[in-house]
């Protein structure tokens, strides 16, 4: 479980903030000095840094990952803010898997009771999610995730059979469940007549006698 204290008073510029993300080359560090020449340069947008930490797009000393990565890709980048905003407000998706502004107030008292904030700050990092949860598909498929199709799932829940098991069973379904036997007997050639006697009382104790 997981819910970041990270938030910022500068909600309305954070669409801004991931479109430079999004739209510009990835450095080798992300500082302070960055989100200036992006023209972030007031005293709030510096919480732009743990905001970002957080959602797991820099590492703690400021490097872009692979989600930060993947987040440049305008294909799947509402996947990777979905994905980054389970991973960072997990607690928020136990409330309620799809949160909408419905949910603002739950969602604050969850910020207040487990951070001990007071109502502003708890309403400031409610504010900083839902600003956040406007640039994420919580419906898109996870990068990454691949879909099992039915056919295969099916051959994964198949019990295994016993050796000679798959033959058994072929051949109860072709055979309506039910088989026939056709048993050829070789008789030598002779006039003992016992000898005759002698082969057709064991077939008859071997095979229909049971």
């Amino acid at each position: 479980m997981a819910l970041t204290d990270a938030y910022t008073l500068a909600t309305g510029r954070i669409p801004e903030l991931f479109q430079k993300i999004r739209d510009g080359q990835a450095p080798d560090q992300f500082t302070t000095q960055l989100l200036k020449d992006w023209g972030f340069t007031s005293s709030n947008d510096r919480a732009a840094l743990p905001i970002l930490k957080a959602l797991g797009f820099l590492t703690p000393d400021g490097k872009p990952t692979t989600l930060y990565h993947e987040y440049r890709d305008h294909s799947k980048s509402k996947a990777v803010m979905a994905q980054a905003l389970r991973n960072a407000y997990s607690d928020i998706f136990l409330i309620k898997e799809h949160p909408t502004e419905a949910d603002k107030t739950a969602i604050q008292g969850k910020f207040k009771s487990f951070h001990n904030q007071s109502d502003n700050v708890a309403r400031q990092m409610a504010s900083t999610f839902f600003a956040l949860l406007k640039l994420a598909d919580l419906g898109a498929q996870q990068p990454g995730a691949q879909k099992v199709l039915p056919s295969e799932n099916s051959e994964k829940e198949k019990p295994h059979d016993e050796p000679g098991s798959v033959g058994r069973r072929a051949s109860a379904e072709s055979f309506g469940g039910s088989l026939h036997y056709n048993i050829q007997i070789h008789l030598p050639a002779t006039k003992d007549v016992e000898v005759y006697n002698a082969i057709f009382k064991s077939l008859r104790e071997h095979l229909f006698a049971q």
